[in-house]
Parts: structure tokens; C-alpha cells; sequence
């Protein structure tokens, strides 16, 4: 029997099943144990349901960069900074992934392509934003429905213009599968510190922006700046040109907008989210445009809460309902936080209750926030999240959940494997956690990307491919 017990004392308390088991009757235990035992010896990188069958099945892992460590005192664009960051990534019908992400040594944002085996497409990553005297941080990368072979990149520029706060947002097009991208296109033009999301006067994320493209071809941009209003632009032309931004929100004595997110439906339908800073209670806001973005109607809150609603993300089924999953914290802005999900069968005039997802944490997991959010042609419903070893600290490696019934029920939480650095490094997106780090595409292909740092030794960024079990 000391087998059993040294099994019990080295795997039961550290698997992602014992928050489950431990509730399972007595009588029921020799059937527990089976499972955890057949879960712990299945194979690596399969991560195993309550009910036996497997959830997402994961590849190798892909290296995508690698840096230096070093992150010196903020001293705006002369800062010394030796470190990649901020993945973000988009899937087309293929499984043929473009991903973006910042190099802080050379102060751009780089693009490359890989193919479903893991092998780049271009001879070497290509730098999209050409400002090595200025930071390019926190990228978005969007590909086209209809034209394979265009790249749309949108990403904040740490301008100082002349405001208290440095920041512009810029986009570039590819039409080239990425080879090439245009001069960068600054939409911002102002002197207000453009892609700042702000909680509070002396805190604010960076990356609060998001880019979306109807099925029609339209682009369509959103970014809140440091003093508060949500600004929106369109391209009707692929990305030539683009609008003229309006604000939908904030400004003047209204509350500072944050963490914008867009989604487009099959009726060319597009919908924008977004949270709203210095208030601790605050919710998430949703309003929908039927004309591509011209105009917007009232936004819905989705759910009342006492805690902090934050980082939404929205995506549209087939049958038109629309998703929300957003951060949650048990209190103030700062505290502790959760991944919640909500859904709207009505066009985002009204959502259903919002419900807590993140939970039960995985072994030695405090806190869940920062979610993203896809869908498959299945209306199969995929949310990942950051997770936190410990509240003080910052996030180490992230979390999924899937539902199989268009959002009805989702499967228990499950660490993404590697998507903890074995070095030791946090996870990165050390200027601003508002990321884009999950993409699916209509076939239930699942690719993630990660970045890290350890601080005086080096830093990556890597991707991690899978497909949900039974397709």
C-alpha cells in the first residue's frame, strides 16, 4: 500500500481534479481513484474532463522570440528595455497562424506567419511599425475573410504629442500574406495619450484598443485615451483609409472609458464593449451598430455588480446571440478577481445573469482575470484567461474553459499546458494586461500564445496549437 499512499501524497493534492474529487461520496472513491490515475498517466499535454474524455489536445510548443531581461526605470522613450513581448495572433480557415508582438530592444511590433507543422513562412519576422526611436506596444492582428492574402495590424505608438501622456494608435495593412505592410496609418492624431485605459488617475493599462473586420471586408477600430472618451474609426476601403474618429462614450464628467472590445456578426452587425474607470462597482457596457459602425445605439450594461467589471470580450454565433466574458473582483478594483460570462439572444438589448466560470481555480491559483474568447462554426465556446499563483504578484501561465452547448454549461478550468515558463518567468504584457492572446478558427483549431520575463536573464514569446476532443 505505501505505493498508494506516496501516489496520494505526490498526485491527489496536485491535481487539477482534486478541487472535484474531494466532493465525490465515499462509496464512489474506487471509481475516483481510477479516474485519477488513468487522467495522470493519459497523454501529455491532453488535458482529461470530469467525465473521461478529452478537452482540448495540444502540440508541441513553437518558439516564437526570445530577449533579454531587462526592464530598467521608465524614462519614456529613452527607457533601456532589452525584453519580447505582448503576442497577440489570428487563425484563418487553413490553421495558418499570424502573429504580432513587440521587440522593446529594437521599440517595434514584428509579424510572422506560421503553418499548421510550426514552420515560418517568411525568411525572418517582419517589422511592421518602423519607429526605432519610439515604443510599439501591444499589437492587434486581424486577416481577412475574403481576400486570403491580407494583414491588418493595429497598435499603440508611444507618442508624446504634447499631452501628459504619451500615446497614438497606428494600423498597417498587408496585402502580401505579411511579406510587406504599408507606412503605418496614425487614426489617433491627438495629444491625449491615445490606448490608455485607465482604473484610476494613477493607474492605467496600455492597449486599450481593438481592431475587428465585418464579413462585408468593413475595419473597424476602437481605443479609449488617458482622460477618458472611447473613440471609433471605420475603413470602408480594406484599410486605405479611415474615418474620421467619433466618440461613443466618455469625456467631459462621464466616467474614463476602458478596455474596448469589437465583434462583428454574419448580418454585418457590429458590437462594442468597453468598462469604465474610477468607479469600484463599475459594469460592462455593450451597444450594438446596425450600420457598420456610422452610428451606435444606447449600450446595455450586462450585468450590475458590487465588484469591478473589467477587459471585456465579445464574439457573435451563427444564431446571432452574443457572448461577453469579462474580469470580475470579489470588491474593489484591485482585489481578487474572477472570469464571468454572460450571453444576450435579443441583439445585446439584454443579457442573460452573469456567471462565474473561472472557478474551481486549479491547485495553487488565487486569481483569474483578463480573459479572451472564441468561437468555432460549432457555436463551441472557448474562454481563456491569465492566471495568479498569488494577487500581489503577476499572472503565471493561463487557464481555459469550453462549452460544447453554445455557453449553457462549460467544462471545468485547465491550465493550458506550457503555458507556464519552466524558467521561471511571469507572464508578460508588462505594459498593460488588455491582449488578444486566443484565436479559433471555424474547424475548433485552437491556437495561444504566451509571453514572459525573468527579470536580469531573458524573455519569449511561444505558441501552443490544439483541437477539441471529438470534432
Amino acid at each position: 500500500m505505501k505505493w498508494l499512499l506516496d501516489f496520494l501524497k505526490d498526485t491527489w493534492l496536485k491535481h487539477p481534479l482534486h478541487p472535484i474529487l474531494v466532493h465525490v461520496p465515499m462509496a464512489m472513491w474506487p471509481s475516483a481513484l481510477v479516474l485519477l490515475l488513468v487522467s495522470s498517466i493519459a497523454t501529455p499535454g491532453i488535458s482529461v474532463l470530469a467525465d473521461g474524455q478529452a478537452e482540448i489536445a495540444w502540440s508541441a510548443v513553437t518558439e516564437i522570440a526570445s530577449g533579454g531581461g531587462r526592464r530598467g526605470p521608465w524614462q519614456q522613450n529613452e527607457s533601456k528595455y532589452d525584453y519580447v513581448d505582448d503576442p497577440t495572433i489570428a487563425l484563418d480557415a487553413e490553421g495558418t497562424a499570424a502573429l504580432a508582438w513587440a521587440d522593446q530592444r529594437q521599440k517595434d511590433v514584428l509579424f510572422q506567419v506560421y503553418d499548421r507543422n510550426g514552420k515560418p513562412r517568411l525568411n525572418e519576422p517582419v517589422n511592421v511599425s518602423r519607429s526605432p526611436t519610439v515604443f510599439s506596444w501591444l499589437p492587434r492582428v486581424v486577416l481577412s475573410p475574403k481576400h486570403l492574402n491580407e494583414v491588418f495590424i493595429l497598435w499603440q505608438e508611444i507618442v508624446f504629442s504634447g499631452g501628459s501622456h504619451g500615446g497614438e494608435i497606428f494600423f498597417a495593412r498587408s496585402r502580401d500574406g505579411g511579406a510587406s505592410f504599408n507606412a503605418p496609418i496614425n487614426l489617433s492624431n491627438s495629444t491625449n495619450g491615445d490606448g490608455k485605459g485607465r482604473t484610476n488617475k494613477d493607474s492605467w493599462h496600455n492597449g486599450s484598443l481593438d481592431l475587428v473586420i465585418c464579413p462585408d471586408g468593413t475595419l473597424c477600430a476602437a481605443w479609449t485615451e488617458y482622460d477618458g472618451p472611447l473613440w471609433f474609426s471605420r475603413s470602408s476601403d480594406r484599410g486605405e483609409s479611415f474615418s474620421k474618429p467619433i466618440r461613443i462614450a466618455g469625456g467631459g464628467e462621464a466616467k474614463p472609458a476602458r478596455g474596448p472590445a469589437l465583434a462583428a456578426g454574419s448580418d454585418n452587425s457590429l458590437y462594442l464593449a468597453w468598462t469604465v474607470g474610477e468607479e469600484d462597482s463599475a459594469d460592462i457596457r455593450v451597444a450594438k451598430s446596425t450600420d457598420k459602425g456610422r452610428t451606435f445605439g444606447e449600450p446595455a450594461i450586462v450585468a450590475q455588480t458590487k465588484g469591478y467589471s473589467d477587459a471585456p470580450k465579445l464574439a457573435v454565433d451563427r444564431k446571432g446571440t452574443v457572448h461577453v466574458i469579462y474580469g470580475e473582483s470579489s470588491g474593489e478594483s484591485f482585489d481578487r478577481s474572477h472570469v464571468c460570462y454572460a450571453r444576450s439572444h435579443d441583439g445585446a438589448r439584454t443579457f442573460e445573469p452573469g456567471r462565474e466560470i473561472s472557478q474551481p481555480h486549479p491547485p495553487s491559483i488565487e486569481g483569474a482575470a483578463f480573459p479572451a474568447l472564441g468561437l468555432d462554426e460549432q457555436d463551441n465556446v472557448y474562454v481563456l484567461w491569465e492566471v495568479y499563483p498569488n494577487r500581489r504578484e503577476h499572472s503565471r501561465g493561463l487557464a481555459i474553459s469550453c462549452s460544447r452547448d453554445g455557453g449553457e454549461t462549460f467544462t471545468a478550468p485547465a491550465i493550458v499546458p506550457d503555458s507556464t515558463d519552466p524558467a521561471g518567468g511571469w507572464n508578460g504584457s508588462h505594459q498593460g494586461m488588455l491582449m488578444r492572446k486566443l484565436a479559433v478558427n471555424a474547424a475548433g483549431a485552437v491556437a495561444v500564445v504566451n509571453s514572459s520575463l525573468k527579470h536580469g536573464e531573458k524573455s519569449r514569446v511561444w505558441l501552443m496549437r490544439g483541437l477539441l476532443g471529438g470534432r
